[in-house]
């Protein structure tokens, strides 16, 4: 027998949201283990080759990473705008944001090309251990062709997740990591003739890996009847500067938030490439693991954007309140329970992606760490994207330089590397940080949702009138 729906409207208001989150969110989380499964197959496969291939990829993934991230953020502009406009309503409209998108994905992706080209110098001044250095080198410079089909892939994602259709992404996730596997298999163990390139291997998997989803989501749009009524291909369209500028200006705060909070762990890990092959090593295995279980968080957090941005788009900063409310508490209980199971199993975990006993040690003691910050990045993660469905991207962004770059990376370098406090004092930077950006993302929002709510009633309130308390839930999607 059902158990009866609670009387309070708040608490019905708020398991509705739960309800309709999940819904929203589930298949994105999925999308997001499943590409995480790509970067644990290239650890594992990597791991399994020699610790010296580890270390070459942990290293030329995090300056990847670096590139790759902002790219990323300025094409999540594409989401919340689509989500604005399709929560007003303004459906003919929407197609042309993905139309702009690409053309900026394009630019983005030749740009980060040429970076990526030319990072050797970083990783000689960064004093990476010399004897991995050329091979992070070509791990990075093989993986690099694939950005442009990279950040395509993210206008597309926008697009759809922004008209309330997911589960697209999920099956996207499960090609590129079939594909992946396939590809690492031939290219870093030199299969069907083709030479054993070891980590470099790895980067050219994963570049083609690339090209195979964003093609493949592209044709799901193209040939899927749901998108039809928003246009997403219906006419040739050429770059738009002002919709471009648009998508910039929302999304340029965005990519530097990503790239604060990405590059803060990505120099803390190329630092740790002066600590040794072993160090850097066990680091890769505890960031991997930390990066699986945020994937939880991060896909809710995706939904919360949507979600936020057509509360916004109906006029509804109440219920995108409550829906920031509800995705925050929902990422910190997962992390709590994903916190809780990483300290009780730390060298069972560590033992999976290696063999070798020294980094094992280090990542045992480094995934202690990583279970200490789990619920400060569920927490940051949810008042970050909350922020992007409000479309507020400025003040988020100075919280994350201030947060990341003033106080996490400073500390991290300080406790680790200035007094020689090891790895293990570096993760205690890398915490102190998330947990300011947790705090003051969180607030932010509180505010912003705070002030608008105000706003709305004082426009539509008449004389005389008494303001009631609106606890309502937004249509909850299904899961298309």
């Amino acid at each position: 027998m059902p158990s009866p729906e609670p009387r309070n409207p708040r608490v019905r208001a708020n398991l509705a949201e739960v309800r309709a989150l999940l819904a929203l969110g589930l298949p994105i989380i999925a999308s997001q283990l499943g590409q995480m499964m790509m970067g644990f197959v290239d650890t594992l496969m990597a791991g399994w080759l020699s610790a010296g291939d580890l270390a070459a990829v942990a290293v030329g993934n995090n300056a990847w990473m670096t590139i790759m991230i902002f790219g990323w953020g300025l094409l999540m502009s594409v989401s919340p705008t689509v989500a604005h406009e399709y929560g007003a309503g303004e459906t003919s409209t929407i197609g042309r944001h993905l139309r702009q998108g690409l053309w900026l994905s394009l630019g983005v992706g030749i740009c980060g090309i040429s970076a990526a080209q030319h990072a050797l110098p970083i990783f000689t001044w960064l004093q990476i251990d010399p004897s991995i250095i050329e091979t992070s080198n070509g791990f990075l410079r093989a993986i690099s062709w694939g950005l442009p089909a990279s950040c395509a892939y993210m206008s597309l994602r926008g697009f759809s997740e922004g008209v309330g259709k997911t589960r697209p992404m999920m099956v996207m996730s499960l090609i590129g990591l079939v594909t992946n596997a396939f590809g690492n298999w031939v290219f870093m163990y030199g299969k069907f003739g083709f030479a054993r390139l070891g980590a470099v291997g790895c980067g050219v998997a994963s570049a083609i890996t690339m090209w195979v989803m964003a093609a493949s989501l592209a044709l799901w749009i193209a040939y899927d009847e749901f998108y039809r009524p928003y246009g997403p291909f219906v006419r040739w369209e050429w770059p738009h500067a002002g919709r471009i500028l648009h998508l910039l200006k929302l999304g340029c705060p965005i990519g530097i938030c990503l790239l604060m909070e990405g590059s803060m762990f990505s120099i803390v890990s190329l630092l740790m490439g002066r600590l040794g092959r072993n160090t850097i090593a066990g680091h890769q295995i505890a960031v991997n693991v930390a990066s699986i279980t945020f994937m939880v968080p991060l896909g809710l957090s995706l939904a919360l954007t949507v979600r936020v941005g057509h509360a916004m788009g109906r006029g509804r900063p109440d219920d995108a309140q409550r829906c920031g409310f509800v995705g925050a508490s929902l990422c910190a209980g997962f992390m709590t329970l994903a916190a809780i199971l990483i300290a009780m199993f730390p060298g069972l975990i560590a033992s999976i992606y290696t063999n070798d006993d020294e980094v094992q040690r280090v990542a045992s003691i480094l995934l202690l760490m990583a279970a200490v910050f789990q619920i400060f990045d569920g927490l940051q993660v949810a008042g970050s994207c909350a922020l992007r469905g409000m479309k507020d991207t400025r003040i988020p962004m100075v919280i994350t330089i201030l947060a990341y770059w003033g106080l996490g990376l400073p500390l991290a370098y300080v406790l680790g590397i200035t007094w020689q406090g090891g790895p293990r004092a570096m993760w205690i930077g890398l915490t102190a940080g998330l947990a300011a950006a947790a705090l003051f993302l969180n607030l932010r929002f509180y505010l912003v949702t705070r002030r608008a709510i105000a706003n709305s009633q004082r426009g539509s309130r008449q004389p005389g009138d008494t303001p009631a308390p609106h606890y309502a839930a937004l249509p909850e999607p299904t899961i298309h």
